[in-house]
């Protein structure tokens, strides 16, 4: 375990010290210490702790000189982040108690000291950069590096003009624009070229289910990793800038889900929600901490995770909870510039509420879901800024319906497009599209705005799918139902009112009789939390989609199942597959007709980007990215990545000159549900994060 003498960022300093508290240490975790030092830290350190060939002294004058007048918590949380290099973070909070408590003990230290003593030695102060091979004598100074550009020091606010109308070369909200469009209107990469693109830099991530979408503002893209990890890079070099770690805390019950999908950015800050429920902001220029709010508390709540990411809009940070704990989840507006709550909302109708007679007269503790997966899309027009809820996994009190007079088993807000005020919260219109989803095909996902001939008339129209892949399209304004689009993947849905936009169910597929039922799609969804994107002026929709089916089977008397209507989950492919399972298809919005359909036998995992430049950018599950001609879908390009992308392809410019970047990480939803539908797809094990940026050659 390499622990050289210590130079930590000062963004690492600042966010260490706001999360964590300070260790307590003991002679049982001393001794315990050295069998653990002796496995992980003596091979660069020395036995002896002072003897390392590779890695300077943690033991002795050297040691004590660096850490002179320094707070002990500080060498734990540099220890826990940072050790050892091949793994770090990797070996738990006992362990790096137990050799943090053995290094004190080894100089001298008091267990309970707070702070390292004073040197007294009158030796010169080693400088606190080093590395490998002893560390850097203390008789010898850092040659300064050439001189150049702080990118930092030119990063400009964005303002709220810059949210609604973004400058081309930057990429601002998780799909670019407020209405969710995942287009670029940059075209220096277009058909012609794209078939060049090459690497222009990478960079690893922590590792783990990475499915963040970075943002990129003034030539710095900002990176949100696995386990509350934010980095800022050169968008043109991949130097770090800063970075922020998140000191988590280990929960007594349930577990910490890591998995974030976006981030937001307005004026000097980025915004971000981390494991721990809390939504926090970030200083654009250095990553310290300007403001810290807990959404809910982690240990009252540890059925309850935040993935989607914040939306920033009229000066509020919007965000939605996750997760299946009593009483369902929530949005809430925060104050973008203090941190302070400006209103919540439940996305369960609560008894005596409106909606609220629609849980077959439930009690509240015994509702749960409606979970907000991903980031909401905002009409500055309209002043409306727009969410999905999901289903409920508790299904089988909702199987069947009450046969009290004014109850029913709709089950509010599940499955529904919600349309807020962002000023007040007030909840201005909403529209269910499925009632009782007992099949976990929720319809959560991101809802796009465009400007749509209906019937004559040119409207403002909110454009969304569940996992049926099944489109509706709304009144933006209103929320009245326009039409809807079935893309002919599923089996639940037999007729859509054109009126109402209700939806007529297969009664072959109801589930409650003990018998299996094959629906289709597969839970995992047709189509899922991986956007679509659009061109506005084309009004094509290019939908990143898997082919598969579920065998619902009943469970034994008194198992739950993975829903609680009795039966567990089980993929399969389609009666009539060719064994192609991944489908990317581009449909028109104005014809309602698919204008194009690639199949393949790796399952799509990646959103879309589409481009001026007459491009889509899509991936998938045998680690390819891809470049499609928007009008054929012929491919026009593809490289083989380290590991299966996961999350959202960007495109970006700095100086004029156009990239593409995508983050790659295994272990996300698409990635874990669909290889059994693949064997033959190997992906690394253990999987590998990486940020991989691509670019044209030449300047």
């Amino acid at each position: 375990m390499k622990l050289p003498y210590i130079l930590i960022p000062t963004a690492l300093v600042f966010a260490l010290a706001a999360h964590a508290q300070s260790p307590t240490f003991t002679a049982a975790q001393a001794t315990e210490g050295q069998a653990a030092y002796a496995q992980n830290c003596a091979g660069c350190h020395g036995a002896s702790l002072d003897d390392g060939e590779f890695a300077p002294p943690i033991k002795g004058t050297g040691f004590t000189a660096q850490w002179s007048g320094k707070g002990v918590d500080e060498l734990f949380n540099y220890v826990k982040t940072k050790m050892p290099p091949s793994n770090a973070g990797g070996l738990g909070d006992a362990t790096y108690l137990q050799v943090t408590a053995f290094i004190l003990q080894s100089n001298s230290i008091p267990l309970d000291a707070k702070t390292f003593p004073g040197d007294a030695s009158g030796r010169p102060r080693a400088p606190g950069n080093a590395g490998p091979g002893g560390g850097l004598s203390p008789f010898a100074s850092v040659i300064p590096a050439p001189a150049k550009p702080n990118l930092l020091d030119k990063l400009t606010p964005v303002t709220d003009a810059d949210l609604q109308n973004p400058p081309p070369s930057d990429w601002l909200t998780w799909r670019r624009t407020y209405d969710d469009q995942g287009f670029s209107p940059l075209k220096q990469i277009n058909k012609s070229n794209v078939g060049q693109l090459r690497s222009a830099w990478s960079w690893s991530l922590s590792p783990g289910a990475n499915e963040a979408t970075p943002l990129v503002h003034d030539g710095v893209i900002f990176v949100h990793s696995s386990g509350d990890h934010v980095q800022a890079l050169d968008a043109v070099t991949g130097d770090l800038l800063w970075q922020y770690s998140r000191e988590l805390p280990k929960p007594k019950v349930g577990f910490l889900n890591l998995v974030k999908r976006n981030m937001a950015i307005c004026g000097n800050h980025i915004f971000l929600d981390t494991s721990d429920l809390h939504v926090v902001a970030l200083d654009m220029k250095t990553g310290e901490v300007a403001w810290d709010h807990e959404i809910l508390d982690r240990e009252k709540n540890p059925r309850q995770q935040m993935t989607g990411g914040p939306l920033v809009a009229k000066g509020k940070v919007i965000v939605g909870t996750v997760g299946q704990g009593p009483g369902g989840n929530v949005i809430v507006a925060l104050d973008a510039a203090t941190g302070k709550e400006a209103w919540r909302f439940y996305t369960i109708a609560h008894p005596g509420e409106p909606g609220g007679n629609s849980w077959n007269n439930l009690p509240l503790d015994k509702r749960s879901g409606a979970s907000v997966w991903t980031a909401g899309s905002y009409d500055p027009a309209l002043n409306l800024v727009f969410f999905g809820a999901a289903q409920t996994y508790d299904t089988g009190p909702l199987v069947h319906p009450s046969k009290e007079p004014g109850i029913n088993n709709d089950a509010l807000y599940t499955d529904t497009t919600l349309a807020f005020d962002p000023d007040t919260g007030k909840l201005v219109w909403h529209f269910q599209h499925m009632p009782n989803d007992q099949w976990d095909l929720d319809w959560a996902f991101e809802r796009q705005l465009v400007n749509l001939p209906v019937k004559g008339e040119t409207k403002r129209v909110v454009v969304t799918a569940g996992k049926e892949a099944i489109y509706d399209v709304l009144d933006a304004a209103t929320g009245k139902y326009d039409f809807s689009m079935d893309l002919g993947i599923q089996n639940v849905v037999t007729a859509i009112d054109p009126v109402t936009g209700a939806k007529t169910i297969n009664h072959a597929v109801v589930v409650g009789d003990g018998e299996t039922k094959t629906v289709c799609p597969h839970a995992g969804g047709a189509k899922s939390w991986i956007p679509g994107a659009l061109n506005p002026e084309t009004k094509i929709l290019y939908v990143p989609l898997v082919e598969s089916c579920m065998d619902l089977i009943p469970v034994a008397a008194g198992e739950r199942g993975f829903l609680t209507s009795g039966v567990r989950v089980t993929i399969r492919p389609r009666l009539d597959s060719d064994g192609k399972f991944g489908r990317f298809e581009a449909i028109n919005l104005e014809t309602r007709k698919v204008v194009w359909t690639d199949r393949q036998r790796a399952p799509q995992t990646t959103g879309a980007l589409a481009t001026a430049g007459g491009i889509v950018f899509d991936g998938s599950l045998d680690r390819y990215i891809r470049a499609y001609d928007e009008s054929n879908g012929k491919v026009l390009w593809e490289t083989r990545l380290n590991d299966v992308p996961s999350s959202c392809p960007i495109t970006y410019s700095v100086n004029g000159k156009q990239y593409v970047a995508v983050v790659v990480g295994n272990g996300g939803a698409h990635a874990i549900t669909w290889p059994p539908l693949v064997p033959e797809i190997k992906n690394p094990p253990g999987g590998g994060a990486e940020l991989w940026v691509f670019e044209l050659p030449g300047k």
